[in-house]
């Protein structure tokens, strides 16, 4: 199937590595090119240069909790790659539980999206473009030992993502969520758990119908579909990705 992705032009935030870095191959493979920013320059010289050798890749380190680099970074890859035709906000921070934590996770997480699609948003105008957020499944349920700020704002994200449907919809850009469940990632959280904590790691696997979690192209196939022309007409979706994670009867 032809996505029709040839020559579009693609941003994302934390692409480095896990599910943001699969994100950006898959694009790449697709034909699209891509710029994707992260805290580390030196990591995103690394990846750019990886990357590279399957397309066009551009990079920058970028702090998201500062909206003026952000928007710095959109405007210099819009430069560089003559536009942009999809954004996708995929920045997060750590879990925070102690008050002080929650600031960073709202600079982070929600105040990076808005700065970031406002900055964007002259440029996927312009003929059409494509918003997607990656959001959790966790906003969805209590989860472990209870959600923090990580799924509080993460909500927040989802809600006001899917409200642009309407909104930025009107100038011809879609605007989707995906969000994903436990997704296995070398060297991240699941893969912690798994050498830390392996009961708990087992007992997940075990909620999962197929008896697997995700991974992070099972992501990146979702997000790159609901960017590209074969999804034309969806438009406000919150695609969950969690192979059945979640047992809710979502109507």
């Amino acid at each position: 199937m032809d996505l029709g992705l040839t020559g579009k032009r693609a941003l994302i935030t934390g692409a480095t590595k896990g599910i943001g870095r699969a994100i950006a191959e898959t694009l790449l493979a697709e034909g699209a090119s891509v710029a994707i920013c992260a805290r580390t320059a030196a990591d995103v010289d690394t990846a750019v240069a990886e990357l590279s050798t399957k397309g066009t890749a551009i990079g920058a380190g970028v702090d998201a909790a500062d909206g003026d680099s952000l928007r710095a970074w959109v405007a210099d890859s819009a430069a560089k790659l003559g536009g942009i035709d999809i954004y996708i906000h995929n920045t997060s921070g750590k879990p925070a539980r102690k008050l002080e934590g929650w600031k960073n996770n709202f600079d982070i997480d929600l105040m990076a999206l808005l700065h970031g699609v406002d900055a964007a948003t002259p440029f996927l105008s312009d003929g059409g473009g494509s918003l997607v957020s990656i959001g959790t499944s966790a906003v969805s349920e209590h989860f472990a030992s209870g959600s923090g700020s990580y799924s509080a704002f993460k909500a927040a994200v989802t809600n006001w993502t899917l409200g642009q449907a309407q909104v930025l919809g009107a100038k011809g850009i879609r605007c989707n969520v995906v969000s994903p469940g436990p997704i296995f990632i070398d060297g991240g959280d699941w893969d912690r758990i798994k050498q830390g904590m392996a009961p708990f790691y087992e007992a997940t696997e075990k909620t999962h119908p197929g008896g697997a979690l995700g991974t992070g192209q099972d992501v990146a196939d979702a997000v790159t579909f609901l960017v590209s022309s074969r999804a034309a007409h969806i438009n406000g979706v919150n695609l969950t990705v969690d192979g059945g994670f979640l047992k809710r009867v979502n109507y």
